[in-house]
């Protein structure tokens, strides 16, 4: 009977550890994402393994390299659904000017939640071309991407974690957190233009831009990290 009484109690307090575990761990803790994948050197053939994206960090194995990058160690990176380029803190060898990156491509594209995970971990400006489908959109203004090379066409998406542009093919997509973002620009409802840390982009808009909206969006970027307070009549500044 005890022996009964102490399993029924081991299994109970088991239960409740498991359940206290799941409720406290962080919404970014998921399976590792891994894919085979080439990493690609200027010159020479590219080096086939294995990419991982876990808690922790980036990984690449392959037989003739292996490296990890703690999330902490990672400068930025340019993902594309099938493609990244992770630029790391590491000097370039032979005393070369800036700092060292790593280029990979696989073959099946990276889901958007994993991208957006990957996004929040490094936390610092990125370029991330995988927006998440699904994400409520504050308002949408169909656009064409303004480029040298003739541009692309696409949906612009303001959302309250920042500004997707999303396109039919997923080529050129783009995602921009507010605080990849420096400045945002209106110079007529038919224009937009967004500065961020790391790339500027113009729009041309196929719908006019409203100034409610504009300032709804100028709030978004400027306002959040500003203590504003509304000072009444007789009260002390």
């Amino acid at each position: 009977m005890r022996s009964t009484i102490n399993i029924f109690v081991s299994v109970v307090v088991g239960g409740i550890f498991v359940l206290a575990s799941n409720a406290t761990r962080s919404p970014l803790q998921s399976q590792p994402w891994q894919t085979p994948a080439q990493w690609h050197r200027l010159l020479k053939k590219p080096v086939p393994g294995i990419l991982l994206l876990d808690d922790g960090g980036v990984e690449f194995r392959s037989a003739k390299f292996n490296q990890r990058w703690p999330y902490m160690e990672i400068h930025s990176f340019d993902l594309l659904t099938q493609e990244l380029t992770l630029t790391s803190y590491q000097n370039r060898r032979r005393h070369e000017p800036g700092e060292m990156s790593f280029h990979f491509t696989w073959s099946e594209p990276i889901p958007p939640e994993i991208a957006a995970q990957f996004t929040a971990r490094v936390r610092k400006p990125v370029r991330n071309g995988v927006p998440l489908p699904n994400v409520t959109a504050l308002a949408e203004i169909p656009a064409h991407h303004r480029m040298w090379s003739g541009g692309s066409n696409g949906m612009l998406r303001l959302k309250d974690s920042g500004i997707d542009y999303v396109t039919e093919s997923g080529r050129d997509s783009r995602t921009w957190r507010w605080g990849d973002i420096q400045t945002i620009a209106n110079p007529n409802p038919y224009e937009l233009r967004l500065t961020g840390y790391r790339e500027t982009v113009e729009f041309d808009l196929k719908q006019p831009l409203s100034r409610e909206l504009f300032e709804r969006m100028w709030d978004h970027l400027y306002a959040a990290g500003l203590n504003l307070s509304v000072v009444t009549a007789g009260e002390p500044r």
